[in-house]
């Protein structure tokens, strides 16, 4: 077996003791292992093949993470600083020029069974998610690798994007057998939605109506493990989702928000039986390429997790009389008076509507080993490599103005709710007991408070100015104004360290002045349901400091509707990419978890995009629908900019809509909880 030395050139600095890189061998299977690492779950081994000598490298994963810097310091021989000096016009001339010497992948190792049922190994080819090999050089690489494995193991062809996917429509899939990532993402038997790692006794449920008879039973030191965790779970140390799910599900962003481990675990079945983790304590720690459960010996000494000495502070509400207004009067700073949400969309009409506003804060920022992004947004935004400084800021402007818009409607601010509950003794008098039953932690009480106060809130009479002030906000009043969606807006949400999603109401199906005061009432009075005073109560927040803001907007239909997180979700160190689900119809569809989605990454440094899982779908988007996401994919990143304040590393949560003439409009704009 030869090394690389063989035909690499001198290298730049001392070679690794243990680098067990071969050049020109052919791959068996016990070689494959010899030199893979992890990824995803999965053993993989880089490749790289040289045209230009005819001949591959197989790279040992422990010793060389990077191609690129392996091809520059081995084999041409350049020293680091050199390469990171020029490493886009490196990276271009091997994954963008069309007479490239070197073709670069991954071959990752799989299992499926045979037609008896036995296991049997199988070879995923890929390359690089931003690579443009066209249909020819795709065919050309996965003969050259076909013909140097051994013979009894099949091969596949991954198409890395969606460009890929398009190439190899022409080539017949008996020369170049393929799989597509979705396709691979469904057979996944274990796939890390939230890292972290938690010591708790695993509860598993195989039903919803086994956790519906326990539900009452849970604690913080329990790890659910279910197909589908309900929206309402309380908090506790983990989350196990036995069946398919998205990382951008109201369960997953409220593990991601109480700082909680989250994976899909399909085999959990086989691995209680098996170890006997029924009841039992375990370890439970999700990595972005590992997912394990450990079995203890006895329970952990501690007699409370860490999220209990923490407390949530928030900023003082005001309720001074200020009117309900329209969403595009309301800037950033109004969230202390109208909630984090209606401030939040107040806001994104003043960055559509800006001249000066900067979008490009997040591509300035060095991302190692690149000292500068802007000469890849230029080329997303269409615009000449060079550009930089207000023409750049223009141009990201100009896109995201020409991508989405913003929505119209009304805000209602804390002081009317506060208005509406003072008019009312009864509620006066049931606040008054929850916050004893809260203070002497008479845990017993609370639920049958909360649901009484409920009821009285729903059915409490508003004051005569209180409504005036509702109905007069909207032009032509509710009767005139068509279907309308009523929105939670709270200064209890979106906190560091506290995530509220799909725990306050918001109602899609309002006709007329009776229904949407009826939505207002619920909206208000989801602030004080069990579930919502419990988990504020954990965090330490007072019940005399949360107040609802409501927002009011018509309905608008939509062919598609959807959530995107600007990051990955399941991969937190890439600030490539934008995490994009959707499904027809409305975004409630995938984040309340009744269907399951489209699923897409989107590159918005390099380009280019990748189904990751189609759901409940029969088939993909077409190209067109898929190359508009990617659009907004990259104004979710540019929105990125503004909205996060003094970290632009902070991710946004986006719920969009895409209505019938291909437009997107924004519904709702948030931190992304991490």
């Amino acid at each position: 077996m030869s090394t690389v030395t063989t035909t690499a050139q001198p290298s730049a600095g001392p070679r690794p003791v243990c680098d067990r890189t071969t050049v020109g061998e052919h791959l068996s299977l016990p070689l494959f292992r010899a030199l893979s690492g992890t990824l995803a779950g999965h053993p993989y081994l880089k490749v790289v093949v040289d045209r230009a000598e005819h001949t591959w490298h197989l790279l040992d994963t422990a010793v060389h993470p990077f191609h690129v810097d392996y091809i520059a310091t081995r084999v041409l021989g350049m020293e680091l600083p050199e390469l990171d000096a020029c490493l886009d016009s490196f990276n271009a001339s091997v994954y963008t020029d069309p007479e490239r010497r070197f073709l670069l992948g991954v071959l990752s190792l799989h299992t499926d069974e045979d037609p008896e049922g036995r296991e049997r190994p199988f070879l995923v080819l890929e390359t690089t998610e931003a690579d443009t090999m066209t249909g020819p050089l795709l065919e050309e690489f996965y003969t050259f690798v076909r013909h140097r494995l051994d013979g009894r193991l099949p091969l596949l062809l991954k198409p890395a994007n969606h460009g890929q996917e398009h190439e190899l429509a022409a080539i017949s899939d008996v020369r170049v057998p393929r799989i597509l990532s979705h396709e691979l993402f469904g057979n996944r038997t274990r796939t890390p939605l939230n890292p972290g790692e938690a010591v708790g006794r695993l509860r598993h449920f195989r039903t919803g109506e086994e956790y519906a008879a326990a539900a009452g039973t849970l604690g913080w030191s329990d790890i659910v493990a279910m197909p589908c965790l309900p929206d309402d779970i309380p908090r506790v140390a983990g989350f196990i989702n036995t069946a398919p799910t998205t990382p951008l599900s109201h369960t997953n962003v409220l593990a991601s928000g109480w700082g909680i481990p989250n994976a899909i675990v399909r085999d959990l079945e086989r691995l209680v039986a098996a170890d006997g983790l029924a009841g039992a304590w375990v370890r439970y720690t999700v990595h972005d390429d590992d997912i394990t459960l450990e079995r203890l010996a006895q329970a952990p000494t501690s007699d409370a997790p860490v999220w209990h000495q923490h407390r949530i502070r928030l900023r003082t509400p005001l309720l001074e009389d200020v009117p309900a207004l329209p969403l595009d009067r309301l800037r950033h700073t109004d969230q202390d008076r109208y909630g984090t949400k209606a401030a939040n969309l107040g806001e994104l009409h003043h960055v559509l509507d800006s001249h000066t506003v900067d979008l490009t804060a997040f591509h300035g920022r060095p991302r190692p080993p690149r000292a500068d992004l802007y000469p890849h947004l230029a080329a997303r935004l269409g615009v000449p490599p060079t550009t930089r400084g207000e023409e750049l800021r223009a141009a990201a402007r100009d896109f995201t103005r020409s991508t989405v818009s913003a929505p119209e409607g009304i805000a209602l601010p804390f002081a009317l709710q506060h208005r509406f509950l003072i008019s009312s003794p009864a509620v006066q008098q049931g606040i008054g007991k929850l916050k004893m039953a809260l203070e002497l932690d008479a845990v017993d009480a609370v639920d049958p408070l909360c649901l009484q106060l409920q009821q009285l809130i729903k059915q409490a009479p508003m004051p005569d100015e209180v409504v005036r002030e509702i109905t007069a906000a909207l032009p032509g009043g509710p009767d005139a104004a068509g279907r309308l969606v009523v929105r939670s807006s709270s200064n209890a949400e979106d906190l560091p360290g506290f995530s509220a999603a799909g725990v306050y109401d918001s109602i899609t199906t309002v006709h007329g002045t009776g229904e949407l005061l009826d939505a207002v009432r619920q909206v208000w009075a989801s602030l004080l349901s069990a579930r919502s005073v419990r988990l504020r109560h954990q965090a330490g927040i007072s019940l005399d400091d949360t107040y609802m803001g409501v927002i009011i907007q018509r309905y608008r239909p939509a062919d598609l509707g959807g959530v995107l997180v600007t990051c990955n979700p399941t991969r937190r160190v890439d600030f490539r990419n934008v995490y994009l689900n959707c499904s027809p119809g409305s975004p409630e569809t995938v984040v309340d978890g009744t269907a399951l989605p489209l699923q897409y990454l989107y590159n918005t440094v390099e380009g280019g995009g990748r189904t990751v899982a189609l759901g409940s779908s029969a088939e993909d988007l077409p190209a067109g629908t898929r190359q508009r996401l990617a659009q907004l994919a990259l104004t979710g990143r540019l929105l990125q900019s503004h909205f996060s304040d003094t970290d632009v590393d902070q991710p946004l949560d986006i719920e969009w809509l895409m209505t019938d003439q291909g437009g997107f409009h924004l519904v709702q704009i948030r931190p992304y909880a991490r």
